[in-house]
């Protein structure tokens, strides 16, 4: 039977080993020889929209369009009136409700109670859901589906339009509840 130190006495032996054997293992290891650099094509699949908005893709959506996206990609996880499905074993957060209880022992963090930026609730719809599809809706299918949402929770009228705009504009209502990052680096973000 062997001993932990034992083990691990073995293993700095060949460790030590394989790393002197003219420094050739060590070379390996720093280069392993595959993939290749990014393209501007690839790396642009990944973004993440600021507050202000800059980078929203154009195109547009109402809280009408919303409801039958929502109904057809969403609901199945969410539930048919946004109050969430956890029973289904995918997720299924709550996306309304919850305003003020954030202070509380039983906090419920939705869109509408937690989220600082309406531009955020873009972000993460287009490159996160559907859950079975992450990526799959079109950017007027996305500015449609967070109409719905906004309006849904009362944030926005459900007879406004959502763009690269107005989006932007949207007060939510938990928006002074976070503090700024006072790094000098995240400037670049605001």
């Amino acid at each position: 039977m062997f001993t932990r130190d034992a083990c691990m006495g073995a293993v700095s032996l060949c460790l030590t080993a394989l790393l002197s054997r003219d420094g050739a293992l060590a070379q390996d290891i720093t280069h392993f020889g595959f993939g290749s650099p990014a393209t501007q094509q690839e790396l642009a699949q990944f973004f993440a929209i600021p507050p202000d908005g800059r980078g929203l893709p154009p195109g547009s959506g109402d809280a009408t369009k919303g409801a039958k996206i929502y109904a057809q990609n969403c609901a199945s996880c969410h539930g048919d009136h946004l109050e969430g499905n956890p029973a289904k074993g995918v997720g299924g957060d709550k996306l309304i409700g919850g305003r003020g209880s954030l202070a509380t022992k039983t906090p419920i963090k939705t869109v509408e109670s937690y989220w600082p930026y309406a531009t955020t609730l873009f972000d993460y719809v287009k490159r996160a859901m559907p859950f079975n599809a992450p990526g799959s809706l079109s950017d007027d299918d996305v500015y449609s589906v967070v109409a719905y949402i906004l309006a849904q929770a009362t944030i926005i009228k459900p007879t406004e339009t959502m763009n690269a705009t107005t989006l932007p504009k949207v007060a939510m209502p938990n928006r002074d509840g976070f503090e700024p990052d006072p790094r000098p680096e995240v400037q670049l973000y605001r």
